[in-house]
Parts: C-alpha cells; structure tokens; sequence
C-alpha cells in the first residue's frame, strides 16, 4: 500500500492514476485545501492534514503502507518570500511529522517532491544533480532543507528515500480526467489558456531583454505523466535497490516564453493580448535541466518532448474545466 500525500493535488492525483493502473493499492492523504476531492479517482482518501500526528498515526495503524510519495507542500515563490512562516510551518515541520511517523512505524521508503529551485542562480546550463544548491528564496530554501534531513535520517535510522527536483510540471493526462486546476493559478501554460479563453485580458512578458534568440526567458516543461512515470520507476529503483539517491526530472531542452504562447495560439486557434513588461527580480533567463542520471539508473526517458504536444493535453483539460466548447 502506498501512501500518497497530496495525492488530490496536480502531480500527487496523476500519480495516484498511474500507480493503480501500475497495481498498486493507495491510500491519499489530502486536506484538500489546494487539492480537489474529485480527482482522487483511484485509491481511498482520508481526508486530514499532516500537521495532525494522531491523525497521520490512525493511517498507518489502519492501512499496511509501505512507502510514502510527499506532495503536499506549499510552491508559489513570491508568497513565500511575503509569507516565509507558512512555507517553513508547512514545508518543512509538517514534513517532519510525516518523515518522525515514519520511523515510528517503520516505514523505510519516500519519495519527495522537491524542485529545481534548490539550485537558485544556474552556474552552469543545463543543470545536472552535482550543481550547487544555493536557493534565492524561502520556498526553494524549505525543500532545500527537507532533503538535508532525509540524507540525516538515512544516515540515523536508514530512512530510504528518492529525491525528485522537478522543472516545469505541465498538461494533462490525455483521458481528461485529472489535469491541472490551482487557485490561484501561477503556471504559465494555463494562464496563456486563460488568455485564449478570454478569462484573462491578456498574458504578460516578463522581460523581452535576456540574453536568449528571442529575448524572454526558457524554461524546461516535463509533461505531468512523464512525472508520474518517473515516481513509478523511482519506487521500483527503491524497492529494488533499498538505497537513496536524487533525480532532476526535465526535458533536457527548454522553450522561451515566446514559444510557448505562439504554441498555444496554434494549438487552440485563437489570438490574444500579449503585454511586454520589464523583467521579475530573480528570474533566470535559462532554467534547462539534464535528466542523464535519470535515464540511466531509472530507466526514464520523458514521452513528450515537444511542446505542442503539452499543451495539447493541457488545452483538452482546460476546456473541460472552464466548460469551453470547440466551436467558441
């Protein structure tokens, strides 16, 4: 039985899907504050929150879990620097709850959500899992820390666990059963939909001066299966292996921002306002990262690499969920 934590959310419900149709049994553990009860499609959900131990021990005594998938963090980066508190409360001592009921129960297998955002300013492109980890803000700074404390909980009480530091999750599954819903919304694959759709006035450039061909920023989209793909293959390697180890999860190549809107304008048919403002603070103008150890050691090569093909997916859930019909 695996227990997946935020298992109603983006990644964690596509996951979810993959590993029952993989065999796994999954019990989901979500207090559906960000995560959507129907999306849990699959598995059985106990619907509390992790920062509740009782109600986290009540799981483990009632179902045989065997490994535990963590995707309940909180991920947008500017909210973290306004609000830090939230991002460590949750983040890391919540997490701590999880990882301390663990051990307890003896339960020696995790799998972590963690991010690209551990590697702040690139040093080097693309970026591979020996590149130092120096985070510029809280958010990344909380999965920084996480995964300090599962290298010093292996080493303690041999906590074995698969650090996954994604790019930029994205589209959805083909079936058009689960796909991407936040709110509020922060990616930019929907929020350019929101644009096609005239849910939004316009989409906006941020900065169209970076040393790139075209001038805005690239970034490396790894389609949502393909990241659900990679978590299966990863509790495989960890059964297998019995031994921890971290993955970049990319593409391996990336797109401008640029190329993503002229994507979705092919994709869906429409035209729609594009507004050019100066650059964000901290925005790298390339985020491209190497998934090479992945392919090797587990087995992962990404299915969608082509970024019309992601947004195809994307655009079939985002009209389901804005109730869009074809001929609008």
């Amino acid at each position: 039985m695996i227990l997946i934590v935020g298992g109603a959310g983006y990644i964690g419900a596509h996951v979810n899907k993959l590993l029952n149709e993989s065999g796994y049994e999954t019990v989901i553990l979500d207090n559906l504050s960000h995560g959507h009860k129907e999306a849990v499609q699959w598995g059985t959900l106990c619907q509390c929150d992790i920062k509740d131990i009782d109600s986290i021990e009540k799981i483990f005594e009632e179902y045989d879990i065997t490994a535990v998938m963590h995707f309940s963090s909180f991920i947008e980066v500017g909210e973290s620097v306004q609000n830090p508190q939230k991002y460590y409360q949750n983040n890391v001592v919540n997490t701590l709850n999880l990882l301390n009921t663990m051990i307890k129960y003896d339960v020696k297998k995790f799998i972590f959500s963690s991010t690209c955002a551990t590697y702040g300013v690139p040093q080097k492109i693309p970026l591979t899992e020996d590149h130092p980890q120096n985070p510029i803000n809280p958010y990344g700074w909380t999965k920084l820390m996480v995964e300090r404390i599962l290298k010093d909980y292996d080493t303690a009480y041999g906590l074995k666990s698969i650090i996954l530091r994604y790019f930029n999750a994205s589209g959805a599954d083909e079936s058009g059963l689960i796909g991407e819903d936040h709110s509020p919304e922060s990616h930019l694959i929907p929020l350019i939909l929101d644009a096609a759709i005239a849910k939004r006035e316009d989409i906006k450039i941020y900065g169209t001066d970076y040393d790139t061909p075209d001038g805005t920023c690239i970034r490396d989209y790894i389609h949502v299966n393909d990241l659900a793909d990679a978590h299966i293959k990863a509790l495989e390697y960890l059964e297998k292996n019995n031994t921890s180890n971290e993955f970049n999860l990319g593409n391996g190549k990336g797109f401008s921002v640029r190329e993503v809107i002229d994507s979705v304008k092919k994709v869906t048919g429409k035209d729609f306002k594009v507004t050019e403002t100066p650059r964000r603070e901290g925005d790298p103008a390339v985020l491209i990262g190497s998934a090479q150890k992945a392919h090797e050691l587990l087995g992962w090569t990404p299915i969608y690499d082509d970024i019309d093909d992601i947004v195809k997916t994307a655009w079939n859930w985002h009209k389901k969920l804005n109730k869009v019909n074809d001929d609008e």
